[in-house]
């Protein structure tokens, strides 16, 4: 993202969002700007809002209350405008089972006026050797890597990209992140929903944290595991008088789990020592002890008080969507356009 970002128009405002499903809020009031060229990471727990937030951006969800721009357009009345600018990437949606992956990206090209080459394109993805295989046969990952030369194949100038790596293999997941990597320095303003809390650390320029529809945390993935504190961990047995040693130490500890213990603290050469001297006294002797900033993870575990969004949960199975249209282009009207009902996990 270069210096001059700051001064223009974000390519995407969001400004007091609102939106309910009966008598459910998804999103309260939320308020975020993505800049032009960035990617923006956007972590929450299931059902935190980021999926209805996102389809508001989209065009697929109209806000109860609030405004919503993308490249200074409204996603809803300026759809055909706005569709052949936007990729998306999803997780839910359908590929004819026999269509082929070289087939399927000609055909989208076919939409956009000066679209990507398909065949370099699935080169690129890593999907030269499978262009003729039919859908129904592609693995898992290979669906995932379609469903990203799809969201490429317009150049789009902004992307949405929805669990991009799900069930993609180590190798594979990071030929990604470098495809990721290309599209900001190409200046695509991308927006990456992401279980995968080391993903939105080295992928994104900035990350966003909501709960319960509310944005709680933005920053850039160091401000966020820095901030004005350091984080000292320690082993030792469990159940420890953890109020005591807070009143020795001047800071609180927390026993994170059995036999783990964590303080949060302004750097304090001191603290150490003392830590030393209540344990010494009281007959406990100390394991591993580690000094450093916090992670993203433990960052989301404070603000969140949820389990992280990570793989434990397993990923969703990947699928694939029709890309955004230009205008005039055939089935204008997606099928997530045709129902404004809640989703699972939004």
């Amino acid at each position: 993202m270069s210096p001059a970002t700051a001064f223009e128009r974000p390519a995407i405002e969001v400004v007091g969002l609102a939106k309910r499903y009966g008598g459910t809020v998804a999103v309260d009031g939320l308020d975020l700007a993505v800049h032009r060229g960035e990617t923006l990471a956007l972590l929450g727990p299931n059902g935190a809002g980021k999926t209805t937030t996102v389809e508001c951006c989209e065009g697929y969800r109209i806000p109860d209350a609030g405004t919503v721009r993308v490249l200074g357009l409204d996603p809803r009345r300026d759809a055909a405008a706005l569709r052949p600018r936007v990729g998306l990437m999803l997780q839910e949606g359908g590929v004819y089972p026999v269509a082929r992956p070289a087939e399927v990206v000609q055909l989208f090209a076919s939409f956009y006026a000066d679209p990507l080459d398909p065949d370099a394109l699935l080169e690129r993805v890593g999907l030269d050797d499978a262009r003729r295989t039919r859908f129904r046969d592609l693995s898992g990952g290979q669906k995932q890597r379609l469903s990203l030369a799809l969201a490429l194949v317009g150049r789009p100038e902004v992307v949405f990209l929805d669990e991009p790596t799900a069930g993609l293999d180590p190798a594979a997941r990071h030929r990604t992140w470098e495809h990721l990597r290309e599209l900001r320095t190409d200046g695509v303003t991308v927006v990456l929903t992401t279980h995968l809390l080391d993903e939105a650390e080295e992928l994104a320029d900035r990350v966003a944290i909501i709960d319960h529809g509310r944005l709680i945390a933005l920053g850039t993935p160091d401000e966020l595991t820095h901030g004005d504190r350091d984080e000292l961990t320690f082993t030792a047995r469990p159940g420890l008088d953890t109020a005591d040693l807070g009143r020795a130490v001047d800071v609180e500890v927390i026993e994170m789990r059995a036999g783990r213990y964590v303080v949060h603290a302004p750097n304090d050469p001191g603290l150490v020592a003392r830590l030393a001297t209540w344990l010494e006294r009281h007959d406990v002797r100390l394991g591993e002890l580690q000094a450093g900033k916090r992670s993203l993870e433990q960052v989301f575990l404070g603000l969140t008080d949820e389990d992280p969004p990570a793989d434990a949960q397993g990923p969703r199975p990947p699928a694939q969507v029709p890309p955004a249209r230009s205008a005039g282009s055939p089935s204008d009207a997606s099928p997530r356009q045709r129902s404004d009902s809640p989703e699972v996990g939004a």
